[in-house]
């Protein structure tokens, strides 16, 4: 098993994912503001999690050469992501203080538990293949809206944020995620029960970023 392959059981929800209203919208530059500033504030309490995440994949490792992979990924998401995405947001009018003080939603809390569930109740690989979704799609996004003939860079509010998502460095980031994830599904036979509940992991975490692409416009109702 591996990686594509997890993709390919799901495709439906891959494409309504990575191709969602949400994308399109912002690769066009239509996205309403309010829609991306909630998304923003979300996204800030999400990364708290998933930083949650990566510590509990250093606990659930084995060994020290298992658990220098996800301490760098924790040590990075706290230190430099977090950094630049508060910067980012400061841009858009919302400091630090005001999203720590937003409750999280209600998509950000289903999707943020299902994937320290997955570790928490699960393997390794149940916790890396939750955490793909977020760490793969991305890329995918970005490279399809980097590609799209339909992206506005000219004026487009959000061209940083594609650019962020397309560029070289995110980019070289997905494929090590995705070297990893296949290393840890490579011992799982497709035919197997833990088969099945990998594929599940993967959807149901798929199914959360459409979920959370969703929220924001749910907001504005």
């Amino acid at each position: 098993m591996k990686t594509n392959e997890l993709i390919a059981s799901c495709q439906n929800e891959w494409d309504g994912y990575i191709k969602h209203r949400f994308v399109v919208e912002l690769g066009r530059g239509t996205l309403p503001k309010e829609v991306f500033r909630h998304y923003l504030e979300q996204d800030y309490l999400f990364l708290i999690q998933f930083a949650r995440a990566y510590a509990l994949a250093v606990y659930k490792s084995d060994n020290f050469v298992e658990m220098r992979k996800p301490l760098a990924a924790l040590h990075s998401l706290i230190n430099h992501e977090t950094r630049l995405h508060v910067e980012y947001c400061n841009a858009w009018g919302l400091t630090e203080a005001e999203m720590m003080s937003i409750p999280e939603a209600t998509g950000t809390v289903a999707y943020t538990r299902l994937v320290l569930d997955a570790g928490q109740s699960g393997s390794l690989t149940d916790l890396y293949t939750a955490l793909a979704p977020c760490a793969v799609g991305y890329g995918h996004i970005g490279r399809w809206l980097a590609e799209s003939p339909e992206t506005v860079w000219e004026g487009n509010p959000y061209r940083e944020w594609i650019e962020t998502y397309s560029g070289e460095e995110y980019q070289s980031g997905v494929i090590d995620s995705i070297a990893q994830l296949d290393g840890l599904l490579a011992e799982i036979s497709d035919n197997s029960l833990n088969a099945g509940r990998i594929r599940k992991v993967f959807r149901s975490a798929t199914c959360m970023e459409i979920a959370f692409w969703e929220q924001g416009y749910d907001a504005m109702k």
